[in-house]
């Protein structure tokens, strides 16, 4: 690889699709990695070109299943033993960050514990996209840079969608400090879903707070794994009297049956960012790319400028 940039960006296998992105738009090559997969499940990784003395940037995102989690710390252990400068876990979706306090008795912080497995292995800093909260900047002890894919979805819903009929709301409460700060930037009404579960990924009842009636809804939330919450969600706007429902979430979890879900609901569309590769078929799903957003940072950081604005809300 051409030495002419100050740093080198590598990829883990389910996430190179992101990083060749990031390249593109950094104009530089994807660096090359060796992962060796041994048949009880077991894998290694190996760097084929030195990288002493480099500031590195290894994008994986951890979501499911674990392996992806695990082949991350093994390229910051295989980078800080082969004398990188500085290594950063670029990290466009964060797993365990449901698990961020103990909500009830002898339960794990899983984020936490994940802090501390990537300090551990070695990185000097993390870059990362919609934290499910933002207190889990606080469980590192290294520089963490937390983006918002907010500046890709804003331009998108001001370019595509009736901005003077538009109502915001989140599927949530946990959601309002998200779905107030897209009110405000868009100058645009907020209301509120209240929902009680009775346990996790099963929604009990929901209630709107607010009215919705003859206008177009534009839910907003940080993930959609079952899609249960967002798809009760955008029926029960239906049935209150709203003209449509759209919904914007960062990462694109959708574990089974959730494309399902999203077909049969009265959602008109939902958007998501490429954070975590959605290949199922829903004709009601829409990727917007966040790679020239993290490419953007990668430059800034190694020239030591601002990235704040970067932040649109």
């Amino acid at each position: 690889m051409s030495h002419q940039t100050p740093y080198l960006v590598f990829s883990g296998t389910n996430s190179r699709y992101l990083a060749e992105k990031i390249c593109q738009s950094l104009d530089c090559p994807l660096g090359q990695m060796n992962i060796q997969h041994f048949a009880d499940g077991e894998f290694s990784v190996s760097y084929k070109e030195s990288i002493r003395g480099r500031d590195v940037f290894l994008v994986q995102s951890t979501f499911p299943n674990s392996d992806n989690l695990m082949e991350l710390l093994l390229m910051i252990d295989a980078a800080k033993r082969a004398s990188a400068h500085y290594i950063t876990a670029v990290v466009p979706y964060f797993g365990w960050a449901r698990q961020d306090r103990k909500d009830k008795p002898r339960v794990s912080i899983g984020a936490k514990l994940i802090a501390d497995m990537l300090s551990t292995a070695g990185i000097t800093r993390l870059i990362t996209m919609d934290l499910h909260a933002d207190q889990i900047q606080g469980f590192f002890d290294v520089p963490v840079d937390h983006l918002y894919a907010s500046s890709v979805f804003t331009q998108y819903v001001k370019d595509n969608l009736p901005l003077d009929n538009l109502v915001i709301t989140t599927p949530d409460v946990g959601g309002t400090k998200r779905a107030s700060a897209y009110s405000k930037y868009l100058g645009v009404p907020m209301v509120i879903c209240h929902k009680s579960r009775l346990r996790a990924n099963e929604v009990a009842e929901m209630r709107v707070i607010g009215d919705v009636k003859g206008l177009d809804v534009l839910l907003i939330d940080d993930m959609v794994d079952t899609a249960g919450t967002i798809t009760k969600a955008a029926d029960l706007m239906m049935a209150e009297g709203a003209k449509s429902v759209r919904a914007i979430a960062s990462h694109a979890v959708m574990s089974d049956p959730a494309s399902d879900r999203v077909d049969r609901s009265a959602l008109t569309e939902i958007i998501f960012t490429d954070s975590i590769p959605y290949s199922k078929k829903c004709a009601k799903v829409k990727v917007l790319s966040v790679a020239d957003m993290f490419a953007e940072s990668i430059r800034r950081i190694c020239s030591n400028q601002s990235i704040s604005s970067l932040y649109v809300i």
